[in-house]
């Protein structure tokens, strides 16, 4: 219990209370911004390097959902019933600049602890004491986060959207035949956004830690927040069916409601006394009580240099 307490005490001194006296003009703000900037990409390029020489073996990863199920009972793989589906590419270029998106977004996703680290170490200056506290959590929490949904879409979405859309078309009588720049760019695409939903329930409530935002709000905004997952969803999906949109749609709002009952027990607390009792007015006396109100002025004493000054 003393070194948690000495922790503390540690970061308090060491940490928080000299960040808490930075003051720096906007031009300091904007060179900080270039040279954190600079390095993030230049520690993504690093990490780009060494995906790019395995974009193979990880295109070859992205193709185990199409024709595979993942059982959790059993932690495997198995076969589903359709047929083998060849991989075509439409211009000479195509499998090369699909190999380097596959490449870029692994390395985006190996290399998103650091860039949420960069992104905190950039705006703690602004916050108050109280309000680094959380962040580094947060920092920590929404990486995890992200990765729970780019694992959650790549074992249970991808695997059943691909499934059900691939026998759909097999069922109508026609010859899957897929281009590898769709395939990876409909991969690529639902793995983003689903690592993105999966942040709902964080910025729901960072905002209620905050105090941007409460639980009655979030209620009272309930049934847009619902339409607006729709149309997100419309917007997202790399397809105009439906059904994937429905796919992505659902777990949206699933993770508002989540944020929701999240922001409840987050929620920013109220200071003490407020609520209780209503300010009155200065000039309203109160029967029966000794505090001294101000008198009305009467026409001798009106506008002049001994008029009474209620105290605030």
């Amino acid at each position: 219990m003393a070194d948690l307490s000495g922790i503390k005490k540690w970061l308090q001194d060491k940490v928080f209370n000299p960040l808490e006296d930075k003051k720096m003009p906007i031009m300091e703000h904007l060179f900080e911004f270039q040279a954190r900037l600079t390095k993030v990409v230049i520690v993504v390029a690093l990490f780009f390097v060494g995906t790019f020489f395995y974009a193979d073996t990880l295109v070859q990863w992205l193709r185990v959902p199409l024709q595979n199920m993942f059982i959790p009972g059993t932690l495997e793989w198995v076969p589903t019933d359709l047929p083998k589906i060849p991989f075509v590419f439409l211009s000479p270029a195509e499998a090369l600049w699909q190999n380097l998106k596959v490449a870029a977004l692994f390395a985006l996703v190996l290399c998103t602890p650091y860039l949420l680290w960069e992104t905190w170490a950039f705006i703690v200056p602004g916050l108050h004491t109280q309000e680094r506290r959380f962040v580094a959590p947060f920092v920590i929490i929404s990486a995890l986060a992200f990765y729970v949904g780019l694992s959650f879409c790549f074992y249970f979405v991808l695997p059943f959207a691909l499934n059900f859309l691939i026998s759909y078309g097999v069922a109508a009588g026609f010859i899957p035949q897929i281009s590898i720049a769709s395939y990876v760019g409909f991969c690529l695409w639902f793995l983003l956004v689903f690592g993105l939903i999966f942040e709902v329930p964080l910025a729901l409530t960072l905002m209620a830690k905050l105090g941007w935002v409460d639980v009655p709000f979030l209620k009272r905004y309930r049934k847009w927040a619902f339409l607006g997952s729709f149309l997100f969803a419309a917007i997202l999906t790399p397809t105009p069916d439906p059904f994937n949109q429905c796919i992505m749609a659902l777990p949206m709002y699933l993770f508002y409601e989540v944020g929701i009952i999240s922001a409840g027990f987050f929620k920013k607390p109220k200071p003490e006394g407020e609520g209780s009792d209503t300010e009155e007015p200065a000039d309203t006396p109160k029967s029966g009580s000794g505090v001294l109100r101000p008198k009305p002025a009467t026409p001798s004493s009106a506008g002049g240099d001994d008029d009474y000054v209620g105290v605030p």
